[in-house]
């Protein structure tokens, strides 16, 4: 595999069966997710799928309502 500098991961990874994809460790150690963490998943269908540790949806959700407000 290819070495990236740090703070950077690329791998593929496959859906089985459930639907369910395997995280690599590296990238588990990486945001220090363990077993049982939520995560947040994003997708469009343009711009693709994304995952966040769970804890990122507040900050994510008042940058949405910060776009909208200037907006109006």
């Amino acid at each position: 595999m290819e070495t990236f500098s740090e703070g950077k991961y690329l791998a593929t990874v496959k859906i089985g069966p459930k639907g369910q994809i395997v995280i690599p460790k590296e990238v588990r150690d990486m945001f220090a997710l363990h077993a049982g963490d939520a995560l947040l998943l994003m997708a469009d269908k343009n711009q693709g799928i994304a995952l966040q540790p769970f804890s990122y949806a507040e900050s994510f959700w008042n940058a949405v309502k910060q776009i909208k407000d200037e907006d109006k």
